[in-house]
């Protein structure tokens, strides 16, 4: 095979390759809060788990835990919790997503 065809093969598998990626990135932006699952899946299971099994302190009262949704938390050593009330999550949104993380754990 020639060196231009193995170039041209390289900058293709590439270029698909980006656009696979931009357009996973893209259908995460899309998620929004008003579907706590998909919310969780796409925002939340990095950190806390699949369900829900880390970083999460189910002793905390419900209104504390929709408050460290809104407004995040800085723990101890990183990373941290954003702040989600300020990319456009409702309280009620957030109500739904701790009912949605809490019935997670639950069915561990």
């Amino acid at each position: 095979m020639s060196e231009l065809k193995k170039l041209m093969i390289g900058i293709l598998s590439a270029s698909l390759l980006i656009i696979g990626l931009l357009i996973n990135a893209t259908a995460r932006d899309d998620v929004t809060a008003a579907d706590p699952p998909a919310f969780y899946k796409a925002k939340c299971v990095a950190c806390h788990g699949a369900k829900a099994e880390k970083k999460f302190d189910a002793a905390l009262t419900d209104e504390q835990m929709v408050e460290i949704v809104l407004n995040g938390k800085k723990p101890e050593k990183p990373p941290n919790m954003p702040a989600y009330g300020s990319k456009g999550v409702t309280a009620d949104q957030a109500k739904a997503l701790v009912a949605h993380m809490k019935q997670l754990k639950s069915a561990q």
